[in-house]
Parts: structure tokens; C-alpha cells; sequence
């Protein structure tokens, strides 16, 4: 029973002892005066680079159709085959339009006919100037109708618009083409003739003007960087997305490209903005757009709230400029708390 009683006795110095000896070291910590540096904040000109992905394309694309509907007859070419400028790509079958064609000529010679009986009888006053006028009308409106049919027939076949490549057979023979619909879609081969498409928000947008710089990695040149000039700004949003699509071409320095690969930009406005900016050393707890600094205001620590815009080459931009602050601590920041005594010192 002395035992137990000696050893609580013993327990309860302990934890006094323990509790005695924190209150002391709180009581030193807040009496401890920290030796901190600190910055001013500038106004500086930012350039921050737009970050955007997209999908590499060819200057030249192209899908191509027949101007007539009918039934496919004949595709030339195969899937990743090069094609020439003029080539012969495809052709409809021609007998429903052969015989339109026909139809028109017909016709026009008709109406040649019927005009020159009646000009001869209008030179003996039997039929009327009137009669005449009209065959003369008949005439004009056949010979446009031939026109068309033949402009039909010569656009029921599909050429190659420029040297390039077959990147996709979308109909096949002996299935039915509406007018305008893609048979065909090919893409330009030149080494030179890609860009990438990403889209950007209108702020975004309005940063950037033809020929500003860019990079480019590609997941399938994932060593390589690709430089690159903004050479197409769109002038209206996509009404899906309501983001401006932007072309870069690509310098492929020789490399192989393809529609569709997946490339990631960082593109360089020639455009500035006057910005509030810190050391990064200066902030702390950091969260996305949310950050904290630390000021000196009598001989303590303030905590301050800032929004950050971006980071750049180390340094904070900052979208607000601290009201009524100058200037920010650097080093010593990391041991402070928001009411720490601090003294400043030299760097």
C-alpha cells in the first residue's frame, strides 16, 4: 500500500514537472525575437507563357466529295498512299448523269430547231415576233441546263487538289454518295505542312498575335521539343467548346508526322503585363491560386493573404497588391507565426 502510494506521488511530480517545462518553452517561444530579411515588392512587366494541348493536323487537309450524288464506281487509292496534284481519286457510276447529259443536248438541239422554223415563218409574217422571242428564251434555258450537266459529269469524279496523303477511305465502292458528302480525306505530305490546333480562352486569346513564339512536346517524341510560331488565330469560338482555335506550325526539323498526335504547347505572347511580383522564398502555404506572405508591422509578424497569377523564372505575380504593404520577409519566414516577434537584420 506505501508502494502504490509513493509511486503516485512520484507520477504526479512527473507531469507537473513535464507541464511546468512546456509552459515554459511556449512562454520562450513567444518571447523569442526572430531575425528575419526582407524585399520589396516591384512592379514588373510578366510575360506568362499559355499552356495548352492539342492534336497535330496538316495545313492542307482536305475532305473530299463528289458534287452529284450516285453510286460509287471506282476508288483508286488506299489508305496512307501518296497521292499527286490532279491524280485520278475516284469516280461515280456515270449512267443515270451520262444520260442527263444526253437529255440536255437533246433538248438544246430541239429548241434550235423550233427557233429556226419560226424565224423563217416570222420572215414570211406568219407567226409572231412574240413566238420568236419565246423559242429564243427556250434556247437560252436549254443550252444553261447542258451546262450544268456537263459541269455535274465533270465533278462526278474526285482529283487530288494537292500532292499529299490518303489518310482515310470514308466510303467504299458501290456504296451510295449523297452530294457533298466525304468520300475521301487526305492531308498535305510536306515535311513543313503541320500544325498543331489547341484551343484557348478569350483572355488567352487576346495575348497573342501571328508569329509569336512557341514549344511543343509530343508523347511520341517525348525527348524532343518542337519550336513553333502562332500562324492562324481564330476570329470566332468554337460554339461546343467556346474556345478560340489556334494553329502553330511546327518545325518537324525532318521528323515523321501523323493527323492526330497528341502534342503539348507552351506558347510566349509578345505581350506584357505590368504585375506586382515577390521572391518566391517570400511565400508560403501556397494552395492553387491561394498563398500567404509575412510583413512586418511594429516589431511583429503579419500574416497576409495574396492571390497568385503565376510563377515565372522565381518569382510570385501576384492579381492583388497588398494594401498597404511595401515590402515582404524572406528569410526567416519559415519559423514564423502570425504575432512572432521579429528583428531585421541584414541579409
Amino acid at each position: 500500500m506505501n508502494k502504490l502510494l509513493v509511486l503516485l506521488v512520484f507520477s504526479i511530480a512527473i507531469i507537473g514537472c513535464g507541464k511546468r517545462a512546456n509552459e515554459t518553452k511556449q512562454a520562450l517561444q513567444i518571447d523569442d525575437i526572430i531575425a528575419v530579411n526582407t524585399e520589396q515588392i516591384i512592379d514588373s512587366n510578366s510575360i506568362e507563357p499559355i499552356e495548352a494541348s492539342g492534336l497535330v493536323a496538316s495545313i492542307d487537309e482536305a475532305r473530299l466529295s463528289f458534287k452529284t450524288g450516285g453510286i460509287i464506281e471506282k476508288i483508286y487509292v488506299k489508305e496512307g498512299q501518296k497521292v499527286s496534284k490532279g491524280q485520278l481519286l475516284a469516280t461515280l457510276n456515270l449512267t443515270e448523269i451520262n444520260s442527263t447529259v444526253q437529255q440536255a443536248t437533246e433538248s438544246v438541239k430541239k429548241a434550235e430547231r423550233d427557233l429556226q422554223r419560226i424565224t423563217n415563218l416570222y420572215a414570211d409574217s406568219v407567226s409572231t415576233l412574240e413566238q420568236v422571242q419565246n423559242l429564243t428564251t427556250v434556247l437560252s434555258v436549254a443550252k444553261q441546263n447542258l451546262q450544268i450537266a456537263l459541269y455535274n459529269r465533270n465533278y462526278s469524279t474526285i482529283h487530288a487538289p494537292n500532292a499529299g496523303t490518303i489518310v482515310k477511305k470514308i466510303m467504299n465502292e458501290g456504296e451510295l454518295a449523297g452530294p457533298g458528302n466525304p468520300v475521301l480525306f487526305m492531308n498535305a505530305s510536306g515535311a513543313n505542312d503541320w500544325v498543331l490546333k489547341v484551343g484557348l480562352s478569350d483572355k488567352d486569346w487576346a495575348r497573342l498575335k501571328i508569329n509569336d513564339r512557341a514549344e511543343i512536346i509530343m508523347d511520341a517524341f517525348p525527348q524532343q521539343k518542337f519550336n513553333a510560331t502562332a500562324t492562324n488565330l481564330g476570329q470566332g469560338a468554337d460554339p461546343n467548346s467556346g474556345l478560340y482555335q489556334i494553329e502553330l506550325k511546327i518545325n518537324t526539323e525532318g521528323k515523321k508526322m501523323a493527323t492526330g498526335l497528341f502534342g503539348v504547347s507552351k506558347i510566349f505572347p509578345n505581350i506584357s503585363q505590368n504585375q506586382a511580383s515577390i521572391s518566391i522564398n517570400s511565400l508560403i502555404e501556397g494552395n492553387n491560386q491561394n498563398g500567404y506572405i509575412y510583413t512586418i508591422e511594429g516589431e511583429k509578424a503579419r500574416k497576409v493573404p495574396v492571390l497568385i497569377d503565376h510563377i515565372a523564372d522565381g518569382r510570385v505575380y501576384l492579381k492583388n497588391y497588398p494594401v498597404g504593404i511595401k515590402s515582404v520577409i524572406t528569410n526567416g519566414s519559415a519559423y514564423l507565426v502570425d504575432g512572432s516577434k521579429v528583428k531585421l537584420v541584414a541579409p
